[in-house]
Formats: structure tokens, sequence, C-alpha cells
């Protein structure tokens, strides 16, 4: 249900206390005017702390700097006069006795009225006293058609045209962006150089970025780590790959789904979130990192409001890569929160959303501890596949230390003895291999010499790995996965017991 229909309905069944959380004051008044228009029985009045009422010279200045009074001229007019009363940033009003007190008065009075009361607030903020009496509406970010319009709209007011191909990408690149953000950024461009031209498409991806920074949800996250920088994990990489066209008009029409997404549990330090970061590079999407705990909030309803905020900014954005970090440490043992049950609501929304989104945003969610995850986050349904990434075998090992010294010293790697590295570092992770080089450029460097095989070896021998210290946890992740609870991301995965001391 489109926005535009949801308020209708609300305006036609007489809910009389609405609250639209946006930051687009301006967007939603226009569509809010656009429903009262078409509904033909109510006239639309607009209060402002400043200026009091502006629809009417009749009304002007009423309740300026008084909130009270803004209410009290809404129950004086005749109970037949239909009306749609936008009150800008009365969330700020809220929490004061005499407000609080009279919006539940009017709440039951507007019940046999055509009048509205509608509460623009740029954030979700509602004392526990008005939660059965405010009615919440989200107001969703311009569509990929309202976004073209208004490019082509902008455009054509300064004499011009765009090329279709660089139109598209002016509006993909503007999806998750306010209506005037994009009109700000175009305007921009157009001062700049008196024309949009294709490099202009790197300025609206920065003014997204600053949004999305803005939002304190998302994190809008530079992908440049390849499939290649992966070492190991074949069954997992040959999947993803597989799926490289997924997200295309071709494989619509061809019939398939978009990709939901993927849950990567296992081993700390094992290439799970470098994964998360490859797909997006390999795709050619863009990747978001949300944080879960920047979720909660300490209002009522707020939690909840920034979880659709979040999913609101996430199809936006579509086709995206939305990746969770650690999602078990958000919502290990939801149900014994004494938290008033916020996180299992947040837990709610989010899962259904997973179950049912039709928008191409991939989820790729990593967890360490599968003892932690609600048994509703692992039924299908959720993502496509559940990987588990289990501590690299030897062959694998060989591989890490070559996608590092590539990096690192691809001049001479050839005199780096990766074979006999591999097969003394059992039970180390990719992380601790990374550790393991760089504490051997310490000691190279130490020396003022470069680093040779026997300083990685000395350096290998002082780093205790997370396989000694968590050996019981690894252990039952490793059987966990062994019992066929989630599909290997690696070919030569192994499940015996570890290993307690370097060969």
């Amino acid at each position: 249900m489109t926005f535009s229909s949801e308020f209708e309905l609300l305006l036609r069944a007489c809910y009389p206390l609405i609250y639209i959380p946006t930051p687009e004051e301006e967007r939603v008044e226009s569509a809010i005017a656009d429903c009262a228009k078409r509904l033909g029985d109510r006239a639309v009045y607009l209060w402002d702390f400043v200026e009091g009422y502006q629809d009417n010279p009749n009304n002007e200045n009423v309740g300026k700097r008084n909130p009270l009074q803004a209410l009290e001229f809404i129950e004086k007019l005749p109970d037949k006069v239909g009306g749609v009363f936008i009150l800008r940033d009365f969330h700020r009003f809220l929490e004061d006795v005499s407000i609080s007190r009279k919006l539940r008065n009017l709440a039951r009075k507007l019940k046999s009225q055509p009048k509205n009361l509608i509460i623009i607030a740029p954030h979700l903020q509602i004392p526990t006293e008005l939660t059965e009496v405010l009615t919440v509406v989200d107001f969703p970010l311009p569509s990929a058609n309202e976004i073209k319009t208004e490019i082509q709209r902008l455009i054509a007011s300064m004499g011009q045209s765009l090329d279709p191909k660089l139109l598209d990408e002016l509006t993909r690149s503007a999806q998750g962006l306010s209506l005037e953000r994009i009109r700000r950024v175009l305007t921009r461009c157009l001062a700049s150089h008196g024309q949009i031209e294709p490099e202009d498409v790197e300025l609206i991806l920065e003014e997204k970025r600053q949004s999305i920074r803005q939002t304190q949800i998302l994190d809008f996250h530079p992908a440049t780590e390849q499939i290649t920088d992966i070492g190991g994990l074949d069954n997992l990489k040959d999947w993803l790959l597989r799926r490289g066209n997924a997200f295309s008009e071709k494989a619509r029409a061809y019939g398939l789904p978009h990709p939901r997404g993927l849950l990567l549990v296992g081993i700390q330090g094992t290439g799970k979130s470098l994964t998360a970061k490859a797909i997006s590079h390999h795709w050619h999407l863009p990747l978001l990192r949300l944080d879960v705990g920047r979720l909660f909030a300490g209002l009522v309803g707020e939690s909840e409001s920034r979880t659709r905020q979040m999913i609101s900014l996430a199809e936006a954005l579509a086709p995206c890569v939305l990746w969770i970090d650690e999602i078990d440490k958000a919502f290990a043992g939801i149900e014994g929160k004494g938290d008033g049950g916020t996180t299992s609501r947040v837990f709610g929304t989010f899962i259904n959303w997973l179950a049912e989104k039709t928008t191409p945003v991939f989820v790729v969610a990593t967890a360490n501890n599968i003892q932690a995850l609600p048994p509703e986050m692992l039924r299908k349904g959720r993502f496509d596949e559940i990987f588990f990434v289990g501590l690299p075998s030897q062959e694998e090992r060989e591989a890490i230390f070559n996608v590092h010294l590539s990096r690192l010293r691809l001049h001479n790697i050839k005199d780096y003895d990766i074979k006999r590295l591999a097969y003394e570092t059992p039970d180390f992770s990719g992380a601790e291999i990374e550790q393991t080089l760089i504490e051997a450029m310490h000691i190279g460097f130490s020396q003022n010499r470069d680093f040779f095989t026997d300083d990685i070896l000395e350096a290998a021998s002082q780093i205790i790995p997370l396989a000694r210290t968590a050996q019981e946890q690894i252990q039952f992740l490793q059987d966990w996965a062994a019992a066929g609870k989630a599909r290997l991301a690696s070919r030569d995965s192994r499940f015996g017991r570890i290993q307690t001391s370097l060969s």
C-alpha cells in the first residue's frame, strides 16, 4: 500500500491523531494536501510555533508561540467543518501535561468529526501516555519514478535535456536521498559548470554518503576488496559467482527472484566480513553496514521507528548489499532482556522483513556464536543459504599466505616457503595469518632488513590462535556444521579435534 492510499484510508476512517516521522516536510505536506483535495470535504490548515496558523487571513497567527492555543483552535471549530490540521515539529511539546491531556481529549471528540490532526516531525518521539491515541504512518523516500520526474523537471527549467542513459544513472545514484537533497546537489552541479555531466554522479554519491552518515543508523561502506582476495572458501565463492547477474533485468525476464541474502556462521577471523565487502565489489552494488545496536533508543517506540527507517533507507537504495556484522550479539537472549519487549519487537520487525521483502536488498549477516541466535533466524526463507566458515585447511592457508604476500612482496614472493608456512600454522585463522605476517615485518624492519620465512615462523610461534583459547566454542561450531546444519564454505573442511600445539 502506498503512502497516499494508506493516508486517504485513515482520513476516511476518521483517525483523529496521525504522526508522520519524516525530514521531508515540504514533500509530505504536498502529499497530504493532494489526499485532502481528492476527498473534497477537508481544508488544509498549517501551524508552526513561530508563525502560528498560516492557511488564510482569518486564522493568521492564531496559536503563535502557543501550542495549546493551536489545539484549542481545532476544538472550537464547528463539528461539521472538515479539516486536516498539520502541526509542524509538534513532537517537542508532547511531554507537556496540558498538551498531552488536550490531545487525548481531542482524540475522543474528533472520532465523530471530519477532522484529522497531523503531527509532522523529523523523527519519532511519543510519550507513553499517547501511544494508544497516535497512529504512526511512515513516509517513504522518493521512488525511482519520482526522482526521475524531479530531475527532468529541474533540467527542463534550465532549458536543457539529458541523455537517457545519464538520466537513468543519475536516478539510480540518487535513490535513498530526499528530493530536497537531490535538488540541492543538482543545483550545485548546474551552478558549477552550467550543465549536468557524467562526472556529477560522484557528487550525488558523496551526498548520499553524507545523508546516510547523518541517519546514525547505517554506514555507507566503500568496498574495494575482490573475490580473489578471499583465500579458500571455494564453495562459497562458487555460490556467489553463480549469482553475479542475478540482479539484472535479464534475470527477471528469466523468472528468477532477487537473491535474498546469506548468513555466514563460523569462527572469528575466517573471512566472513571480507566476504561481505567482496560481494558488494564483485556485484557492483553499494555496501551498507548496519550496527544493530544503533537501532535501540531510550524513548518508547523509537527503536521500532529506527528499524523501519533502516528498512526504508535500505530499500530506497536497492539494489544494494546490507551487511550486518555479528548479528548474534545484537539478538542474543531476546526473551530474557528486561527492556519491556523492545528487543523482541525490533527482532520481529526485522525477521518479518527478511522473510517478506521483495526489493533487491541482499542481506549478509555474520555470526560467531550460533547458540546465541534465536531459532527463527535460522528458519528457511530468511536467507537463501546458511554457510559455515571454519578454520582454513592447509591448502587454504597456502592460498591465504599467497594473497597477503602477493600484496606485500609480489616482487620476491618466490623467496618464501609458503607450503612450509601453511604446514607450520595449524588451526590459524585468516586474521591470525595476517597478524603473523605483520609481526614478521616488525622483526625485519627493526633489524633494518626485509622479512623472511624464518621471521614468519618465529612470529607464528609467539601467537596463540583462538582455536586454543576458545577451543570448546570452536569445537561446538565444528560439530554443529558436521551435523549438516549449514552448507560448508570450503570444499575440504575438516571437523577433527582442534590441535593443541604447533607442528
